[in-house]
């Protein structure tokens, strides 16, 4: 990395502090920043040696407005957005509906400055990357923002990675990819575990990966890190789609699904009544592919990534705690993924990892398996992550050495030849197998197994210190009062 390349991270970063004092969030200097590096990269592709047609329409272009200042500036800024959300391909999606959101036109002109002494695109990939990554974390510390929502732990999305281990010239998917970081540590992994050859690398780069995103501002940043890590092509087929996944079965298939669904367990949608008064209903998928009908979000999901996986194909997909012990839809689902597909680990989480406070998730891995009236799954391997186990987001985040056991436990070179950490005489070791026949005796096919015992209960004397006793107690009121919320919701 050169040192002109690498002072570019500082310097983008260090603008955050002047926009938040101007009322500008994280998110919305992502967003400008995506237009105004998409401009000059443009501008940049336009010259030798690569002399490209840009398709951007003469007049609008990073030298029609780079040297401008003030209000010429903010106009011709605020111009080429419009025009450009109006063009086709992937530059009509990230510019469609674009608005200047940095009013103070002297710091607008500092960022484009900033912008135009670099050269965009000869800088490596890596780079780029961790620009990108570095705002996107930021954004969605950013609690107020809301933007935590989809944000997954980096080194949770890595170790899953590990333990799938996707290979060359197979596709990737993840039907609600956020800000694309399954996609990315995928990518990573192929390149850096595989010697690849020219088709390999362009596959990789054109047609391994794919994804879909329901919120318009979270698309349009997941595009361009995408663009950003040299995956899809400014020009060309765009990887991911925007709208609601679980809408319908599309066709596709794919070789791999790595994915965390939105938290909430509901699906709904808000309408106007007849009094003018906006109320939400619940969103049932009427799908003939799913095994049931359910509001619940996330059981959707499942079945969703179900439909949507090859014949042959492997899921890791985070869950919460509902989708292992719910009744009704929850107990069929359960049912027909152990019926229907090899079912064989799950990793239990532990809490303060995600943004969303109080929420208890779980990775169930799972293989599809071609049409056998036999039960496929013949064992689970469960690995209680949780027990007397716990993070916080700033003081104590998670690492990827936290997460070394259980993937060398999981043994991705060959899971069917592994070892329980849990036995008689060492009751608190993590990893245990449990048969299909004790699974199928269990009530309600719950899969909520646990087995440890929480040492935080069992001595008093040797309580956690007061704030993550205070975490804990926040998380679980939190938990509880959407329990609640959701009962409330169906007593109406």
């Amino acid at each position: 990395m050169s040192e002109q390349t690498s002072n570019i991270i500082p310097k983008i970063w260090g603008m955050c502090g002047v926009l938040r004092d101007d009322g500008i969030s994280y998110g919305d200097y992502l967003e400008q920043l995506t237009y105004l590096i998409f401009l000059k990269m443009s501008d940049e592709y336009s010259k030798p040696p690569y002399k490209r047609n840009t398709g951007i329409p003469e007049g609008y272009s990073w030298n029609d407005m780079c040297q401008l200042k003030g209000a010429e500036l903010e106009e011709k800024y605020r111009a080429i957005l419009e025009k450009l959300g109006e063009q086709g391909g992937i530059l009509g999606k990230i510019f469609k509906g674009a608005t200047n959101k940095i009013s103070n036109a002297a710091i607008l002109s500092r960022i484009v400055a900033m912008v135009d002494k670099e050269k965009w695109v000869s800088m490596s990939s890596d780079v780029k990357g961790e620009i990108y990554e570095g705002l996107l974390q930021k954004n969605a510390e950013d609690i107020k923002s809301g933007a935590g929502q989809y944000f997954t732990p980096r080194p949770l999305i890595r170790a899953m990675v590990k333990c799938i281990r996707p290979e060359p010239m197979k596709t990737v998917v993840d039907p609600c990819c956020g800000s694309g970081g399954f996609l990315l540590a995928s990518q990573e992994y192929i390149a850096n575990s595989y010697q690849l050859d020219r088709d390999q690398k362009e596959f990789l780069k054109a047609e391994a990966f794919h994804g879909n995103e329901i919120v318009l501002t979270t698309f349009k940043l997941c595009l361009m890190n995408l663009y950003l890590h040299n995956i899809g092509d400014i020009y060309g087929k765009i990887p991911i789609t925007l709208g609601d996944a679980l809408l319908m079965d599309t066709g596709e298939r794919y070789d791999y699904v790595l994915t965390n669904p939105p938290f909430g367990k509901k699906s709904s949608i808000t309408f106007t009544n007849e009094e003018g008064e906006q109320e939400d209903e619940d969103l049932v998928y009427n799908r003939q592919d799913f095994w049931t009908t359910s509001s619940n979000k996330q059981l959707n999901f499942v079945q969703h990534i179900n439909t949507i996986l090859k014949a042959t194909g492997k899921a890791a997909v985070v869950v919460p705690d509902n989708v292992l012990f719910e009744g009704g839809a929850g107990e069929t689902v359960r049912r027909k993924l152990l019926e229907t597909t090899d079912l064989h680990t799950i990793l239990r989480l532990p809490t303060g990892i995600f943004y969303k406070q109080g929420v208890k998730a779980n990775v169930i891995f799972f293989d599809k398996r071609p049409a056998n009236p036999e039960t496929q799954t013949k064992e689970i391997w469960i690995y209680d992550f949780r027990t007397n186990i716990h993070f916080t987001l700033k003081q104590h985040p998670m690492s990827e050495t936290d997460l070394e056991d259980f993937v060398r436990c999981y043994n991705p070179e060959n899971r069917f030849e592994r070892t329980e950490t849990w036995s008689e005489s060492n009751p608190e070791g993590r990893f245990r197998r449990y048969s299909i026949d004790e699974i199928m005796k269990r009530d309600k096919l719950s899969l909520d197994i646990f087995w440890m015992k929480d040492k935080s209960l069992a001595d008093l004397e040797n309580l956690p210190p007061a704030d993550e006793l205070a975490d804990d107690i926040i998380e679980n009121l939190q938990s509880a009062l959407e329990s609640f919320m959701g009962l409330k919701a169906q007593l109406k």
